[in-house]
């Protein structure tokens, strides 16, 4: 069987395989890499990817081909939903092109054209295998007849998962505790998740994983989505009786459209959202490490050293004084600060929560020769300058508002309740759009502004533009397409700005904003007993260097508990790093733990947003264990954390992930920002010598038999630097 006849794209121990010879192609295979198959090996594929036929089933194969419809006997949730005036609802389409290229950096290419007389759409479905083994899957959709509007209720990209995948993993949560994992068994039936708060949430789905029973960080077989889209999502797991052709069930997401969003007229067209599919032999960290490389090859990632920031929100609030500021800036400069972002509160009206939100100028009363004088001291100082921004959001009581009530997003009848005293600026509206980009770029321009955090603190309810003659018409997707087109046009204006994506913390996070975005933030809250959790499962899509974490008050305003500083300075280390609190009122014995901690996230900052992340799987929730790792394990960089106590009195050896047992390597315990407290009278021997200075410790050991772990007083953390002899 020749390529013409199956199409097998493989990446970084990744296979793709689809049968073009069927009337619609089908996936034969997605996971493991098969190896360089020989054309009589690309035939067996193809010969065992058909099901039996059961009796009292179709009379042929079920079989599951690229856009599923009930045409080849798929009963589960089918590749597209709509209509064209009450008809057309049973789509059948053919393949008319395929084509298949290789990519200049690894990887392959495969573009499948199909034909659909019922529904008169042209479709075109791409599958894009990267050379770091992501699959990205997207479809545009052309209406190709001159007859009534073709509705679409919904596309949804899916492939094949094998029987053994009999558990799914996804995320929910809430603000202050995002990416709370849940985990179920795959049973008959569809697990499915819904997203309609117009951005994906701070009970975001995230990553749904189906992989066998007890998968872990480090082992176990996975396969993985993630929807890369900024407003409605739809993911879904599903299995069914009959099965999915040669295969147990399907995984797939989309986005979530709204009855009458997208409505084609002849000729025009919809893209799908990317979805992106990771298939992993090494567990979630195999996952990570795939979307962490795939992330760090973007054209505009970061390059350099992500700079240590300081944000003013929990140190001054809406109390914008000049001299407080001034005095603040000073205290950062000493501490090693890089980078000081003005938060909420610096335009007209913007004395509480209540007022001002859209008056993108700088209020006069409360900056009388505008933010000059603090932008050129935090300049003086050596350091850059953000600015706290809303775009999408607006106060009823605020100039624009009044001036121009039908730039909302809501209906022609009246807004619904408010969220945080706000509504939602309709930045699809060509008004609204020139408006936001006007004053954006007027004072990034003015004030030269390095970085932007871009805020979205409420959910798109009753999301309608209004139209001519009291017509409402959904908005998310026009109002998330507007967005992104608004951030693509001032990176385009002004090269070198950089975007944080903040939404209420953690509630925008997803690989669409990440195409013009530098930074999430990942959680409002910065007690470190729940950033530990947020932190590990953010990085699971997210690397590092592109996730705030930020050192905060001893007793932390999320939650009211108090945590050492010790503690929060290490957890925050792992990312990138920030404080967020007013540092002119720590102790000088503080502010010199503050500085430590400082020069210690630089000297790691290049492994800490280069190297490979590592989990170790414990026994007991209450403990962590993490670390980085450059290539070839040459160095590493761990964290043994507690949060809470345990039945146990003793850890036992734990392995320290990813290293190799074939080397040896020294280690020590960093105490740059304090040492641990513990349960003991004496921490285990090595950890006493490890206190003073190196040990030498064979690769065995460390990799394989393991370290006895000391037991730490709740919510303490130890430094582990690890070298390769």
């Amino acid at each position: 069987m020749s390529s013409d006849e199956v199409a097998y794209l493989r990446a970084a121990g990744v296979g793709f395989a689809v049968d073009l010879t069927t009337p619609v192609p089908t996936v034969l295979h997605w996971g493991e890499d098969l190896g360089e198959l020989s054309p009589g090996g690309l035939a067996a594929l193809a010969l065992t990817g058909g099901p039996a036929v059961p009796i009292n089933s179709l009379d042929v194969p079920r079989l599951l081909s690229v856009w599923p419809t009930e045409a080849e006997g798929w009963v589960g949730t089918p590749a597209h939903l709509g209509h064209r005036g009450g008809s057309g609802t049973t789509p059948r389409p053919r393949l008319a092109r395929a084509e298949q290229r290789d990519l200049p950096d690894g990887g392959g290419e495969l573009v499948l054209l199909l034909d659909d007389d019922i529904s008169d759409l042209d479709i075109t479905v791409v599958y894009r295998l990267d050379a770091h083994g992501v699959l990205a899957v997207t479809a545009t959709l052309k209406a190709c007849a001159a007859r009534p509007d073709y509705d679409l209720a919904g596309v949804t990209a899916m492939l094949p998962i094998p029987r053994r995948a009999a558990e799914v993993l996804d995320f929910t949560g809430r603000w202050l505790r995002e990416r709370s994992p849940q985990r179920r068994a795959l049973t008959h039936g569809a697990h499915v998740r819904e997203v309609r708060r117009g951005k994906p949430g701070t009970d975001s789905p995230y990553l749904m994983v189906a992989g066998v029973p007890g998968f872990g960080f480090r082992s176990g077989e996975v396969w993985a989505l993630h929807v890369g889209w900024s407003g409605d999502q739809r993911y879904l797991a599903e299995r069914l009786p009959e099965g999915a052709g040669a295969h147990a069930g399907v995984i797939g997401g989309g986005e979530l459209l709204r009855p009458g969003e997208v409505r084609l007229a002849p000729g025009a067209e919809y893209q799908t959202p990317t979805c992106y599919f990771a298939w992993s032999g090494a567990g979630l960290d195999g996952l990570s490490a795939r979307f962490h490389s795939m992330l760090r090859a973007r054209p505009h990632h970061p390059v350099s050293p992500r700079p240590l920031l300081l944000n003013t929100w929990d140190a001054v609030h809406f109390d914008h004084d000049l001299d407080r500021l001034l005095a603040l800036t000073q205290t950062a400069a000493k501490v090693g600060v890089e980078r000081v972002v003005l938060d909420d509160g610096w335009f007209r009206g913007r004395r509480d929560d209540t007022a001002g939100l859209g008056d993108w100028y700088v209020d006069e009363t409360v900056w009388p020769s505008g933010l000059t004088p603090l932008v050129e001291r935090v300049r003086e100082l050596g350091m850059q300058f953000g600015l706290w921004f809303e775009p999408e959001m607006v106060n009823l009581d605020s100039d624009l508002a009044r001036a121009h009530p039908e730039w909302l997003l809501a209906p022609s009848a009246g807004v619904g309740p408010p969220s945080r005293q706000q509504y939602v600026l309709n930045v699809a509206n060509d008004g609204a759009w020139e408006y936001l980009l006007g004053r954006m770029d007027e004072l990034i321009s003015e004030y030269r502004i390095d970085y932007i955090k871009w805020d979205h603190n409420r959910e798109l309810l009753e999301a309608v533009s209004r139209e001519p003659g009291g017509r409402d018409r959904p908005g998310v997707r026009a109002q998330t397409l507007a967005t992104y087109d608004l951030m693509d046009r001032l990176r385009a204006l002004h090269p070198g700005l950089e975007i944080e994506s903040c939404a209420s913390g953690g509630g925008r996070i997803d690989l669409g904003v990440l195409r013009r975005a530098d930074r999430v933030w990942a959680s409002d809250s910065s007690d470190p007993v729940e950033r530990q959790m947020i932190q590990r499962w953010t990085g699971q899509l997210v690397p590092l260097e592109l996730i705030g974490a930020h050192f905060g008050a001893e007793r932390a305003p999320s939650t009211r508990r108090f945590t050492s500083d010790t503690f929060r300075l290490i957890t925050s280390l792992f990312g990138h790093a920030g404080i967020e609190l007013d540092l002119t009122g720590l102790t000088p014995d503080q502010i010199t733990r503050v500085s430590a901690w400082a020069a210690l996230y630089k000297e790691f900052r290049p492994l800490l947003h280069s190297g490979e992340v590592v989990r170790a799987d414990l026994v007991n929730d209450e403990e962590f264990l993490y670390g980085v790792l450059a290539p070839g394990s040459a160095a590493a960089l761990y964290c043994w954390a507690r949060v809470a106590t345990s039945a146990e009195l003793q850890s036992g050896r734990v392995p320290l992930p990813g290293l190799s047992p074939g080397h040896d390597y020294r280690l020590r315990v960093r105490t740059d920002v304090g040492a641990p407290g513990g349960r003991h009278r004496q921490p285990p021997a090595w950890v006493a010598a490890a206190l003073t200075g190196w040990i030498d410790v064979p690769g065995p050991v460390l990799a394989t038999a393991g370290l006895p772990m000391p037991t730490l007083d709740p919510q303490q953390a130890m430094l582990i630097e690890v070298r390769r002899r």
